[in-house]
């Protein structure tokens, strides 16, 4: 009995000096069965938005959801004419996944689920690993308009301008090399369709099926010099991009592939109408866009103003009538300041203006005024004209909330009559009519006129 108890004695000594001697590993494995390296993270709220850091800093991982509730009604337009439905929508219903993955590689995954639809926005994968450049592909907004690449989070006003919405290439899938140094940004890419959506995926794969379609390639550039790139109360932005565009697959097979449409709404999205619309301009060869920035802030004054214009050519093989190069473009400029001792910011990373410093702790109000045209009439093309008078009031209350009220005038003339859908004029004999060539003089130069009052509560976190 002594041999045994000394037999256990001695073998816990053994077990409890091995133990000691090298501490048993805490493993873990994925759902794949791989085991994985740990990294423990730290967790906080900076300005309204959750993170997750590693000590290095080097893996972070955030949230970044933005609901857009709008209201808009509409007065003054022509009781003769198509009436326009006032109404309320969730604009943006937004949720993403951003990550920092090691020291060198970022990705995101941005979704849009507004009013019960899906759809994709950001899809990135990105590396940052050479001193002033960044490589991103996936699907992305081209590198072309300060406004259309500026976040929706920090738009001034409720809708981006006319030009903007119509000509701005937005997101497409492609691939991108950026520079950044001190006073100059400068940018290139090739980028193919627009994946948004369940119905331009669907055209995309028709089109390639049934037709041999390709994508449709584009390569746009841009350049921005800032010359007070290092001043935190004021600066100043030029700019200027190019961009060669085939035709995209992304469109209606048969009907519209091969083609080009432009088209805007006026107002907000509440207001389904499309007033200036050049319907399919059919046998594109290619179009080239261009546009020039200018914009700038001192303290809490800003001003921004652009113009994009358009040059879409014909086949030479084309059997159309006319096949002279079509000229659309319009511009835009706007104005705000901070009431209460706020300043302005900009981001030199991505020269765009970002969200404001607010000048009070319980906020800071802001007043803007913008001025917008466009023209889609060229040649044969009779897609319309406008312009659109704004002004609004941003309520900043804080670094996730903000409060939008915007009155908007629309003035269209004659030709923006929706694709020859929508009333535009009185004909000689005072009946209202579509067709631009019947409006009679005597009654009017013709055209929709209407005023807008819209209203946005944003919540971003």
């Amino acid at each position: 009995m002594k041999k045994l108890s000394l037999f256990i004695v001695v073998s816990l000594i053994f077990v409890t000096a091995r133990a000691q001697e090298k501490p048993q590993e805490d493993v873990r494995y994925n759902q794949y069965g791989v085991k994985v390296q740990r990294n423990p993270l730290n967790v906080e709220e900076r300005s309204g938005i959750l993170v997750f850091e590693s000590k290095d800093q080097n893996y972070r991982l955030w949230f970044d959801i933005r609901v857009q509730a709008d209201g808009a009604m509409f007065i003054g337009q022509n009781p003769d004419f198509d009436k326009i439905g006032n109404g309320a929508s969730i604009r943006r219903a937004r949720f993403a996944v951003k990550g920092q993955i090691l020291k060198d590689w970022y990705g995101e995954l941005d979704t849009d689920f507004a009013n019960g639809s899906f759809e994709l926005k950001d899809a990135i994968i990105q590396y940052t690993g050479l001193r002033y450049f960044d490589f991103t592909i996936g699907n992305f907004k081209e590198g072309f308009s300060m406004e259309c690449t500026t976040t929706s989070r920090y738009l001034a006003l409720m809708e981006r301008p006319m030009v903007v919405q119509t000509f701005g290439p937005s997101r497409h899938l492609g691939v991108q090399a950026k520079f950044n140094k001190k006073w100059l940004i400068a940018m290139g890419g090739i980028h193919f369709q627009a994946i948004e959506g369940q119905e331009a995926r669907t055209y995309v794969e028709d089109n390639n099926k049934d037709y041999g379609m390709s994508s449709g390639n584009s390569y746009t550039g841009k350049f921005v010099i800032m010359p007070f790139y290092d001043k935190l109360n004021y600066g100043l932005h030029i700019g200027a991009a190019a961009s060669y565009r085939l035709p995209k697959s992304d469109l209606e097979p048969v009907k519209e592939a091969g083609g080009v449409r432009y088209s805007s709404r006026n107002a907000t999205s509440i207001n389904r109408k499309k007033y200036l619309d050049t319907d399919v301009i059919k046998d594109v060869d290619h179009d080239f866009l261009y546009g020039f920035e200018l914009a700038g802030f001192r303290k809490g004054l800003r001003f921004q103003s652009e113009y994009i214009g358009d040059m879409t050519y014909i086949k030479e093989t084309s059997t159309l009538a006319d096949k002279s190069t079509k000229h659309f473009g319009g511009w835009y400029a706007q104005v705000g300041y901070l009431l209460f001792g706020g300043t302005q910011q900009y981001n030199v990373a991505d020269g765009e203006f970002t969200q404001p410093r607010r000048g009070k702790t319980w906020g800071d109000i802001e007043l803007i005024g913008r001025y917008d045209y466009m023209n889609l009439t060229s040649q044969n093309i009779k897609g319309g004209s406008g312009e659109n008078y704004t002004f609004g009031i941003n309520y900043y209350i804080n670094n996730s909330v903000k409060v939008m009220l915007n009155y908007q005038y629309c003035n269209n003339d004659r030709y923006a009559n929706g694709r020859g859908k929508l009333l535009v004029g009185y004909d000689i004999d005072g009946a209202p009519t579509k067709d631009p060539s019947k409006v009679a003089a005597l009654n009017g130069a013709g055209g929709v006129d209407f005023h807008m009052l819209g209203i946005r509560f944003e919540i971003d976190f």
